[in-house]
């Protein structure tokens, strides 16, 4: 266990970048917070988890799968330098090691593992969640973590990676700061967390009705936002872009919400519908899932629920779900 004081905090993360592409919550000019380069803005590791998803750094929105010049197929190149990526709350965490397990499983996906492998990930806890509440320590899934006892960081290193970055800091000497690691490490479970359980309960045993479908689709806008900030969501569609000298195959992040998710060449539509479409969001997550995963692949980070215009994220439709038929 190390310390780092806030002073420190800018001359560590230019040490880092000399051997790292560094990536860490910033604030953009606009007052935006995101998971960004040093480069973007200042360091801002306190408000809890950046809305954008934090998987992004190993699975972005756009990517390039190969490029085909003159007959010649070329893969993406591996990055020159390997990632270090701060800013995985220990929840963000579990969507991280789900995903990690998606992409590992069948046939390895080598785009993503790209950027996972040699990745160091360090996790944020401690007092730094919105408003300075506590956000209760991840105590390992990552490789070092960054814990706020509300004046100075504790880093704790779990890997040799993350003991060799933080090699350099120094030693704590204030017995208070561990302590308070220590008690935070034995948080109460949160109520949300049963009421997935719950509502995962009622799906898998066929009890929600289709009205109910019917009424959430009503309220949806496909805006997609539930998606696009989710980080255990992993769908994506490949476009080819075509020039005179080359053809690049790409993915792009796509939305069980929208219309033409799963439209068949022959017109017909299996997701047809919003209530069909707002059921597989759901339905997805509490009850496909744990059968093919052994888990539900909503880790409560927030996010769907923060983004949506119209209430019906992850949290707030099981809490209806569980309400009615429960």
């Amino acid at each position: 266990m190390k310390i780092l004081h806030p002073a420190q905090l800018n001359n560590f993360i230019e040490r880092l970048a000399k051997a790292w592409e560094v990536r860490l919550p910033v604030l953009l000019p606009d007052g935006t917070r995101v998971i960004g380069s040093p480069g973007d803005g200042p360091p801002a590791l306190h408000g809890g988890a950046v809305m954008g998803k934090p998987t992004s750094a190993f699975f972005p929105h756009h990517g390039t799968l190969f490029t085909s010049d003159g007959g010649k197929l070329e893969g993406p190149q591996n990055p020159d330098l390997p990632l270090f990526v701060l800013g995985f709350t220990p929840r963000d965490l579990a969507c991280l090691r789900f995903i990690d397990r998606f992409f590992a499983d069948g046939l390895c996906d080598d785009v993503y593992f790209r950027r996972r492998n040699n990745a160091l990930v360090a996790g944020l806890s401690g007092l730094c969640g919105p408003g300075g509440i506590m956000i209760p320590p991840a105590g390992g899934g990552c490789d070092l973590e960054f814990f706020c006892d509300g004046s100075c960081w504790l880093v704790i290193p779990y890997s040799d990676g993350g003991r060799e970055v933080s090699a350099g800091l120094s030693d704590p000497a204030l017995p208070t700061s561990v302590e308070l690691f220590r008690q935070a490490a034995l948080s109460q479970p949160d109520e949300q967390e049963e009421l997935l359980r719950r509502a995962s309960e009622l799906l898998r045993a066929d009890r929600v009705p289709d009205h109910f479908w019917a009424e959430i689709g009503d309220r949806c806008i496909a805006c997609t936002g539930c998606n696009l900030a989710c980080p255990t969501c992993t769908c994506f569609g490949v476009q080819d872009w075509r020039s005179a000298q080359k053809t690049e195959r790409s993915r792009m992040w796509d939305s069980c919400q929208l219309d033409g998710f799963m439209r068949e060449a022959s017109g017909h539509n299996p997701l047809g519908s919003e209530a069909l479409r707002s059921r597989r969001r759901i339905h997805h997550k509490l009850a496909a899932d744990p059968e093919k995963w052994g888990e539900i692949s909503c880790f409560l980070c927030g996010r769907c629920d923060a983004v949506c215009p119209t209430g019906i994220g992850m949290v707030a439709v099981a809490r209806e779900m569980v309400a009615r038929f429960g």
